[in-house]
């Protein structure tokens, strides 16, 4: 996971919350930008769609963030990076105070999810597919993009949301220690998926993909046996 403080520029504060974008994701977006050209009559629509999908990632990490400190949590980072994004959350030791943590940023996807309809929807009435295709085609891509990580992020794999949502649902009946035990062997599985994926698609980012959700199964893995072991302890 990326850390805030290491080859991460500082974008600007909001709420308390520092928002950070990590260096190499100037290197992918030069690269997605070209490899997505003639999606649009000009690159300069193809660069309007990156930066809005990552303004979609910043909510959506946002959400998480303010949702923690809502709870008596703390959060003041949010990194943005090649992958997406990671809102630094520690919210209160309980089930409901994680799960709410957590679900709050699927549910600012859910809510966009209308929004964008409704603007797709209106730009078609008003002619926009006609008089500015590239407006109209943009506004369907961001529906689109907004439903992809929405399901993409609640499949339930640890360490994303859904597996982390699984984990707080298990956590009220399993108790701490186990509910992220059972999490992470899930996760474990579900890398071994991406991997087999990545490799029939022959995909690097679903490697690189499936390297982060390793390396966070395995963190996860030892923190539930320290975890376990604290809970031993007379």
């Amino acid at each position: 996971m990326p850390s805030a403080r290491q080859g991460s520029i500082r974008l600007f504060r909001f709420a308390g919350i520092d928002l950070f974008l990590h260096w190499s994701w100037f290197l992918v977006a030069a690269f997605e930008i070209q490899n997505r050209k003639g999606r649009y009559s000009s690159l300069t629509w193809n660069v309007l769609e990156y930066l809005a999908l990552f303004l979609i990632v910043m909510l959506h990490e946002f959400g998480h963030a303010l949702a923690c400190r809502q709870v008596g949590g703390t959060a003041d980072q949010i990194v943005l990076w090649p992958l997406g994004g990671v809102a630094y959350v520690n919210p209160p030791p309980r089930p409901g105070a994680t799960l709410w943590s957590i679900a709050a940023g699927p549910l600012v996807n859910v809510a966009l999810l209308p929004v964008l309809f409704v603007l797709g929807m209106l730009s078609r009435s008003s002619g926009w597919a006609e008089a500015m295709p590239n407006a109209h085609a943009l506004l369907r891509a961001l529906w689109i993009i907004d439903l992809v990580l929405l399901v993409f992020n609640m499949l339930p794999i640890y360490p994303l949301d859904g597996g982390q949502i699984l984990r707080s649902l298990l956590w009220f009946v399993l108790g701490r220690a186990r509910s992220l035990m059972v999490a992470t062997i899930l996760g474990f599985l579900g890398v071994a998926g991406f991997i087999g994926l990545a490799l029939w698609m022959h995909s690097v980012w679903f490697g690189v993909l499936s390297v982060f959700m390793l390396m966070n199964c395995w963190g996860g893995l030892r923190h539930a046996q320290a975890l376990s072991r604290f809970a031993k302890v007379p």
